[in-house]
């Protein structure tokens, strides 16, 4: 059975899943240096990456589209050959609380001259299903909680079992894009005109909050403010509540809560003020958490997959692991939208033979190539020896090596590396990505060395984890330690057959650390570079590998540190 998900809105993907095995994830943005949060516009976009893979429509056994805005369903305006087409899908969130997994079936779908059926699952069961169906719960037939937080919904818990799913409750009235919306209001990122949904914001305020500190006063005024704008027993928050389905009413009366807290708190530094509405909110995620599941039934065991675009926030998802609520905690690569392919693909999956585990790899994106280099690049051969050479001279790196990683973080397959024991590399690094200053730079450490260096230092593969950088070790590699003394850590174990774990251990060998620094591979504002023509032609960084070849700038350095 071949199953091709399709996620058509933001984060837009094609997904292929044969016979329980994720054969590849493309996203749009990393195609071809497209913009971030790219959509699928064109159905030929559908056939070209099939076709990219070996495949066409006709080799597909079954469609699936990810749901999306609306109570009883969503609709697609999308163009094939020109002309457009409506496609209606399932709804954001299921209708149906007792069985959430209920498919939409659509007709319509035109692909390379013929017409398909398909079928759509509410969007949210789209992240259900990714991360339970990712996680070594699935593999071991454990069955989890999951939270889905996304920007446009309250932080919901669903129960998965393999024989089935079902919906907890909402743990608080407040939706994700709460967080991106304070940043609107506060801080380096203020707007006067706060219109539409910014996706690029939460990740930087997440940043730039260690510049604060959280006072008590300020949550206390946040506490009293969230009562009665959300979840109090005042009519504008009883109004707030039952309008959970209106999106435009939700980003409003967020929008006033933020108003109204400015009106109050016009003594406060805006880092304050964030760093203080960042700690409110992961109190009331513990809260919520714990107060929603106590009285639930469940076995002893207890598990916790999180999802949403609330997933990425590295502080949150460690605090709910530190809260003793459970007892391990799976946040996938791609907890945002970039994993609704996948979700989709597993919810056909789910509907058939339960919530099954699915073999996948975090390495199954676009596959790189070498493009026509422009002049004024030379290339050689170079070994990952020669290149940790390279690297222990202090020359940044961009590190182009087979297929790209799925999700929004440069894990080892499209990212710049350079060595972390120099402090002017953070800021060297963050000012080629045109990046503010108070934003980090992450460390890839090999696995068994990272509780060396970090607190706790567990496998975090895929960078969804808060660490904290041990004091023998911040002077010995300033580049990747955050303003707080935190890393956003990605670990490697030393047996992985990526290029990134024999680089990571030679360059061991020589300089005795067995880390780099490490950030995405991608022009501001756009997905991860396609391919080494396009790392060459932003030339910024001065060598770039792409799988066994270094490409050299011939003339000036870019960085002498």
């Amino acid at each position: 059975m071949r199953i091709c998900g399709i996620k058509l809105t933001h984060d837009g993907g094609i997904a292929v899943v044969e016979d329980g095995r994720l054969v590849f994830c493309i996203e749009q943005e990393k195609l071809d240096n497209n913009p971030r949060y790219q959509h699928i516009e064109r159905l030929e976009t559908v056939v070209a990456v099939l076709a990219e893979n070996g495949l066409a429509p006709r080799d597909i056994d079954r469609f699936v589209i990810d749901g999306w805005d609306g109570e009883i369903q969503s609709e697609f305006q999308v163009l094939s050959k020109g002309s457009p087409i409506t496609l209606n899908g399932a709804p954001y969130v299921e209708r149906d609380a007792e069985n959430p997994l209920t498919a939409c079936q659509g007709s319509g779908l035109m692909l390379d001259n013929g017409v398909f059926s398909y079928e759509s699952y509410p969007h949210v069961l789209g992240h259900v299903a990714s991360a339970y169906c990712t996680s070594s719960f699935a593999k071991a037939e454990e069955p989890a909680f999951c939270l889905v937080w996304d920007g446009c919904i309250f932080p919901r818990l669903y129960y998965v079992e393999p024989s089935g799913v079902r919906f907890v409750g909402c743990l608080f009235p407040m939706i994700g894009h709460a967080y991106a919306a304070a940043g609107q209001h506060f801080g380096p990122y203020r707007q006067e005109l706060r219109t539409g949904w910014n996706l690029g914001i939460a990740g930087k305020l997440m940043a730039y909050i260690a510049l604060g500190v959280v006072h008590e006063h300020i949550m206390n005024v946040f506490q009293e403010l969230y009562d009665y704008h959300f979840a109090g027993d005042t009519d504008l928050a009883f109004g707030y509540r039952n309008n959970s389905h209106s999106e435009d009413a939700l980003l409003t009366a967020v929008h006033d809560f933020f108003d109204a807290s400015a009106s109050r708190l016009i003594p406060e530094t805006p880092e304050d003020i964030l760093a203080s509405f960042h700690a409110f909110v992961e109190r009331l995620l513990v809260r919520g958490m714990t107060s929603t599941l106590r009285g639930y039934s469940v076995p002893e065991t207890r598990n916790l997959c999180i999802a949403g675009g609330c997933g990425l926030n590295i502080k949150w998802n460690s605090a709910l692991r530190a809260s003793g609520l459970f007892d391990a905690v799976w946040v996938p690569p791609f907890p945002n939208d970039s994993g609704s392919a996948i979700g989709a693909a597993c919810c056909a999956l789910a509907a058939d033979n339960g919530f099954v585990h699915l073999d996948w790899s975090v390495y199954s994106g676009p596959n790189v190539s070498h493009g026509k280099v422009p002049p004024g690049w030379q290339s050689a051969a170079c070994s990952l020896k020669e290149l940790a050479s390279v690297l222990a001279d202090n020359k940044p790196v961009v590190f182009l090596a087979g297929r790209a990683e799925l999700g929004p973080r440069a894990l080892g397959g499209r990212s710049i590396l350079a060595a972390a024991t120099s402090p002017e590399m953070k800021d060297h690094l963050n000012k080629i990505k045109v990046r503010e200053h108070f934003r980090p730079v992450a460390p890839i450490c090999l696995e068994d060395r990272a509780p060396d260096m970090f607190d706790p230092g567990t496998p975090d593969p895929y960078m969804l984890f808060d660490h904290r950088t041990r004091s023998e070790w911040k002077e010995k590699i300033p580049a990747v330690v955050h303003l707080d003394g935190t890393a956003r850590l990605q670990t490697v174990s030393r047996t992985s057959e990526h290029p990134i774990a024999e680089l990571l251990m030679e360059y061991e060998k020589l300089t005795g650390i067995s880390l780099l620094c490490n950030t995405s591979a991608n022009l501001n504002g756009r997905g991860f570079f396609p391919d080494a023509a396009a790392a060459c032609e932003w030339g910024c960084v001065d060598h770039v590998w792409c799988d066994g070849l270094l490409l050299t700038k011939t003339g000036p350095s870019q960085f002498e540190g």
